[in-house]
C-alpha cells in the first residue's frame, strides 16, 4: 500500500506544475472535485454548490470520490455525471487535469493526508473543519500551504458571520479598551444524543471499503456504527471540541486578534449519553498572553439558540452578539469617553447578512472568489492552525487530566503541568498559605 502511495505522489508532483499553470479569467468556471459525499458533503452539494452552479454558472462539479458504493451511485445521479467521474481512490481525482479545486468533507483523521496530497497536486482546497486531527499535522499543513502558494479555506463558516467582522472593527478602533476575555457556547439537545445518524441497511462490508476508510486509525473490525457515527469515537474525532467548539473559537480569534495559546484546560464528562467515548458535556478555558476565552457546552441541555450568546469583554466596554448584529455597552467609568468616540451612549451595529446570504454560502463564495483573485480567504490556514492548537490542547487536557502548555514562539507543545504557569495550584507542590 505504502509503495503505491509513494508512486502516486511522485506522479501528482509531476503534474502539479501543469495544474498550477492555469490562470483563470473572470468568466472561467472553477472545476470542482468532491472528496467525501456523506452527511456534510451532500449538504454542501445540495445546499450550496449545485445552486451556485445553476444560478451563476461560474463553477462546474466534474467528479467526486467516496468509498461507499451505494452512496456513489446516488451522488452520481444527483450530479448527472458519467461513471468515469466517480473515483474510489481520491488520488485518482487529484490526478485529473480538469480539477482546479477539491472539497474535502471526510472524517477528521483523513484531513491532513488528503489536503497534503491535494497541495502537491496543485489544487486549491476547501477543507471542512477542524483543520486536522493533530497539532503537528496542522503545523505541517500550514507550512505546505505557504510553500505551494495554494488557496486553502477552512470550512468553519462562522468566520464569515459579519457580526465578528463588526466586532473586529470595534476592537481595532479601541472602543472597548484592552480586550480581557470572552465566553461562548455551542449546545444542543436530543433524545438519543448528537451524531447518532441513521445507519443505512445498505452499508455492509462489501459496500464500504473499510480498510481504506480507517486509513492510519487503529485497525478494527468493520463497524457501520463507527462509519456513520465516527464523531463519537476518539480514533477519528475530537468530539465536541473539534466539531462545535472549533466553530466558536475561530471567529472569536478572528475578532480579538489571532494568536497561539499559552495554556489550555479541558474538563467535562459523559453524564448522559453512554453510547460514546467523547464527552457529552465539555468546557475549555484557553489562556493567551493578553486575554482568555472560555467555551462551555452540553449535548444534552440547551437554552436559547445553542446556549450562551458570544460575548467579548474589554476593560472599557463589552460586545454582545445579538440577532442581526452586535451591541456595544460601555462600563460606567468610561461612558463619557465612549460617547465622545462613538457619538452614542450604547452602540448597536446591524448586518442584514442573515436575510441576504446565509453564512455558509458567504463562506463558500469567499473561497471561490479567492481562487480567482489569489487573495487570502477569510479563514486561512494560519488561523486554522492557531485554532487547532487550542482545540487539541483542550481535548488532550480533558483526556489526561492535566493542563496543557504551549510555547507560541517556538510553536511547540510543552510538558503538561498540574496547574497553570505562575500559580501554585493544589498539586503536589502546593503549600498552604501562611495566615496571620
Amino acid at each position: 500500500m505504502e509503495k503505491g502511495i509513494l508512486t502516486r505522489r511522485a506522479m501528482l508532483g509531476a503534474m502539479a506544475a501543469a495544474s498550477q499553470a492555469r490562470v483563470m479569467g473572470a468568466n472561467d468556471r472553477i472545476r470542482i472535485g468532491m472528496i467525501g459525499t456523506g452527511n456534510i458533503g451532500r449538504r454542501h452539494l445540495e445546499g450550496h454548490l449545485i445552486p451556485i452552479r445553476d444560478e451563476k454558472n461560474n463553477i462546474e462539479i466534474v467528479g467526486f470520490s467516496d468509498i461507499y458504493k451505494h452512496r456513489n451511485e446516488q451522488i452520481r445521479q444527483l450530479l448527472k455525471l458519467e461513471k468515469k467521474a466517480v473515483h474510489h481512490d481520491y488520488r485518482d481525482l487529484l490526478a485529473r487535469r480538469d480539477v482546479d479545486v477539491v472539497w474535502i468533507c471526510t472524517p477528521e483523521h483523513w484531513h491532513f493526508r488528503m489536503a497534503m496530497d491535494a497541495l502537491e497536486a496543485g489544487k486549491d482546497i476547501y477543507l471542512e473543519k477542524p483543520l486536522t486531527y493533530t497539532i503537528e499535522e496542522a503545523k505541517q499543513l500550514a507550512a505546505a500551504v505557504r510553500r505551494t502558494g495554494r488557496i486553502l479555506q477552512v470550512g468553519s463558516q462562522h468566520v464569515s458571520d459579519l457580526r465578528y467582522h463588526l466586532a473586529r472593527e470595534v476592537i481595532e478602533k479601541g472602543w472597548i479598551g484592552q480586550v480581557l476575555w470572552a465566553q461562548s457556547s455551542y449546545s444542543t439537545n436530543s433524545l438519543y444524543g448528537v451524531w447518532n445518524y441513521r445507519i443505512e441497511p445498505e452499508a455492509t462490508e462489501d459496500q464500504i471499503d473499510w480498510k481504506r476508510w480507517l486509513g492510519n486509525a487503529p485497525s478494527r473490525p468493520f463497524s457501520a456504527e463507527r462509519y456513520f457515527r465516527w464523531r463519537k469515537y476518539w480514533d477519528y474525532s475530537g468530539g465536541v471540541g473539534a466539531d462545535f467548539f472549533y466553530h466558536r473559537l475561530s471567529p472569536l480569534l478572528f475578532a480579538m486578534g489571532p494568536k497561539f495559546p499559552r495554556s489550555v484546560a479541558g474538563m467535562g464528562s459523559i453524564y448522559l449519553f453512554r453510547d460514546r467515548e467523547v464527552p457529552d458535556t465539555y468546557s475549555t478555558v484557553i489562556e493567551y498572553d493578553t486575554y482568555m476565552i472560555n467555551i462551555s457546552a452540553s449535548m444534552g441541555a440547551v437554552h436559547g439558540e445553542q446556549g450562551m450568546a458570544p460575548t467579548i469583554y474589554g476593560h472599557e466596554a463589552t460586545i454582545q452578539f445579538v440577532a442581526g448584529g452586535i451591541k456595544v455597552t460601555p462600563e460606567w467609568q468610561f461612558a463619557k469617553k465612549f460617547e465622545a468616540a462613538t457619538g452614542k451612549k450604547t452602540l448597536l451595529l446591524e448586518t442584514n447578512q442573515w436575510k441576504d446570504t446565509p453564512i455558509r454560502r458567504a463562506h463558500i463564495e469567499n473561497f471561490l472568489e479567492c481562487v480567482k483573485t489569489r487573495k487570502d480567504p477569510v479563514f486561512p490556514v494560519e488561523l486554522g492552525y492557531q485554532a487547532m492548537v487550542a482545540i487539541k490542547l483542550g481535548i488532550d487536557s480533558y483526556r489526561s487530566g492535566k493542563i496543557m502548555a504551549f510555547d507560541p514562539q517556538t510553536q511547540r507543545v510543552l510538558p503538561a503541568i498540574p496547574c497553570r504557569p505562575g500559580y501554585e495550584g493544589t498539586g503536589e507542590n502546593y503549600q498552604e498559605p501562611v495566615r496571620s
